[in-house]
């Protein structure tokens, strides 16, 4: 621990820091401020309990806004397959791809290299349309018994593994990073990505009114199961703030203000936190941002908010998710034998 912490930290993962009492209680501010009348998902994710687990408990952190992850397509290339509208099942979606396929187009760009499985966006998409959203919530959140290695996951991490055996990913999958992903896209060297609202501001600078975004599809076409990783961007003050009361403040303004929540709308590109009757800013319908902001909505409607399953522990992402992931389509793991490892590696970052 440093001699002189931060007031506001960005904290990627809270649990071992609420925990070790590190960061501040903020359930007085909440209280104060009004932020417990505020919808209960937005906050949810940064509630840790007694036992270090997330999901309930005093609220230890705040978001400067929540993401939103779907998919991204270039409009001109999918005008070529045909496809003038986003799709409305998972199947039509596949019809895509392959028409994709078909007419020498790499369908989706996507970056799985390095240590950052990126390949866990479409999987966790395909968990949201297979199954619901809630069991996945409480994996993340550690609720006693909870597995990732259920039936529904399982179709969906096959369905996964059929489009990398089809070649609707690109050949070097496995070695491309972010930026790669994002350059290939904005350079219209792909028709889909899966990525996340705080590139809306980007793609509306440089590929504008040719970028588009939906969620990921149900099953069937006018089903309501499918949800998307939903995220709030994370800071917390430090138990041993010198100022707590001006953070708060500063929290509390960027969800509450006009000012703060078109910075966060026009620049960010993602859903301000704060009240679902607060203040929007005029948005262009035909930008991106529209589209992903919407999609916000559409998900609350149904409350398919999901955290990310690499955020289940402090080592999960790295040491458990990327190296199988990145095997499987490497062709050295299965579906079934990714989820099982997943979970015994879970569990035993669990149970210590």
């Amino acid at each position: 621990m440093v001699d002189d912490p931060p007031d506001l930290m960005r904290i990627p993962q809270m649990s071992e820091l609420a925990s070790g009492g590190l960061l501040l209680n903020l359930d007085p501010y909440a209280e104060h401020f009004g932020w417990d009348q505020w919808p209960a998902a937005q906050l949810e994710q940064l509630r840790v309990d007694e036992n270090g687990r997330r999901g309930d408990g005093p609220l230890w952190a705040m978001g400067l806004n929540f993401s939103m992850t779907g998919v991204f397509y270039n409009k001109e290339l999918a005008a070529q397959i045909g496809m003038t509208e986003p799709p409305k099942s998972l199947a039509e979606f596949d019809e895509y791809l392959q028409k994709a396929k078909d007419a020498d187009l790499t369908p989706i760009a996507q970056f799985n290299g390095g240590a950052t499985g990126g390949l866990l966006f479409p999987l966790q998409a395909l968990m949201a349309s297979y199954g619901p959203t809630q069991p996945i919530n409480d994996w993340i959140f550690q609720a006693p018994g909870a597995n990732i290695n259920t039936p529904e996951n399982l179709k969906a991490a096959e369905h996964l593994d059929k489009w990398i055996k089809a070649g609707y990913f690109a050949d070097d999958v496995n070695s491309m990073d972010y930026a790669q992903m994002m350059s290939r896209f904005i350079g219209g060297e792909s028709v889909f990505i899966f990525d996340g609202d705080w590139e809306s501001g980007n793609l509306d600078a440089n590929m504008t009114g040719n970028a588009g975004f939906f969620l990921m599809p149900p099953l069937e076409e006018g089903g309501t199961q499918y949800g998307a990783m939903s995220a709030p961007l994370t800071y917390g003050i430090s138990a041993y703030a010198e100022h707590p009361d001006c953070a708060a403040f500063f929290l509390n303004w960027t969800a509450t203000d006009e000012t703060a929540r078109t910075i966060t709308v026009e620049v960010g590109g993602s859903h301000p936190m704060g009240p679902a009757e607060a203040y929007m800013p005029p948005i262009d319908p035909d930008s991106v941002t529209a589209a992903t902001l919407a999609a916000g909505t559409a998900i609350n409607e149904v409350n398919g908010a999901m955290d990310f399953i690499a955020n289940a522990t402090g080592s999960i992402y790295a040491e458990s998710w990327t190296p199988n992931i990145q095997q499987l389509v490497a062709g050295q793991q299965t579906p079934a034998g990714m989820l099982e490892a997943v979970q015994a590696d879970y569990e035993a970052d669990v149970n210590g």
